[in-house]
């Protein structure tokens, strides 16, 4: 069988990088990419292909799939939309330029950088498009609501996608981690700090114990599991001979996974309050 291709975006840590790291002893041939150059440096010095990806910017979406189909011959096996990062506050304290930058990096990147490998994918008539979302695209949480919208809507688009697709060969899957250990809080506090007026804020004090959360070090949830608990679903989501619309990661993912289908919205939304 041919070394199958994969295209990774969000490489420089976490849950990308091992994903790449793991799937490259695996024998896959992994294209990782990053949004800093600095950081593409350092993947290219594991030994890896990588490139520059920043979903705000078209032109390094669709040179970076250029670059890709040069080195394969014109295929790619699979593209895993990672890349992402949540913004925090409250609804009301996001401004429309904030809640358009969270969308670009987590939304209309992806459906851009998707809609270059689907064409490949049903020239060679085979390929698997995997998707990062979150326990947050199932269920809402205080706090969270530029990322809840994100992945909200990136649920919704990959779930028109998968009908789209139906015949094609071309499977489509969401992966639902929940709490993994990663840069993904560390990156939050800088984006709440940088975009969030705290002291106009209704929510002044209500921040103060949120920022506790995002400055602490370590897990700061029950149940949070390493990023290989992410490698193992993404592995399956790869070699399934047909694979699942959607993994859940952590046991977080199947409780509110679970209470979203039996509880009603009034009662659903008083336990999320307390979250």
């Amino acid at each position: 069988m041919d070394k199958k291709s994969i295209l990774i975006t969000g490489c420089s840590s976490g849950i990308g990088l091992c994903t790449a790291q793991r799937l490259k002893q695996d024998g896959y041939r992994v294209f990782a990419t990053a949004r800093k150059a600095d950081d593409v440096e350092k993947l290219k010095q594991q030994g890896f292909e990588s490139f520059l990806l920043d979903y705000t910017d078209s032109d390094t979406i669709k040179t970076t799939v250029q670059h890709v189909l040069a080195a394969t011959g014109g295929t790619l096996y699979a593209l895993f939309n990672n890349g992402a990062y949540g913004q925090p506050g409250a609804v009301e304290d996001l401004s429309r330029k904030v809640l358009l930058e969270q969308f670009e990096n987590n939304f209309f990147g992806w459906h851009e950088l998707t809609n270059l490998v689907i064409p490949v994918m049903r020239k060679q008539g085979y390929g698997r498009i995997i998707q990062n979302s979150s326990i947050l695209g199932l269920v809402a949480m205080r706090f969270r609501g530029a990322y809840n919208a994100s992945k909200y809507a990136i649920e919704g688009l990959n779930d028109t996608l998968r009908l789209e697709l139906h015949g094609s060969n071309i499977f489509v899957s969401m992966i639902e981690p929940g709490p993994i250990s990663s840069r993904f809080r560390a990156n939050a506090l800088l984006y709440f700090k940088k975009n969030i007026d705290t002291e106009n804020s209704y929510f002044k004090s209500n921040y103060e114990n949120l920022l506790k959360k995002l400055e602490t070090n370590g897990p700061v949830v029950p149940f949070t599991l390493p990023a290989d608990a992410v490698y193992t679903k993404v592995l399956k989501a790869l070699t399934a001979k047909r694979p699942k619309a959607h993994y859940y990661v952590t046991f977080p993912t199947y409780l509110f996974g679970y209470l979203k289908r039996v509880l009603s919205t009034r009662v659903l939304d008083k336990l999320l309050r307390k979250v």
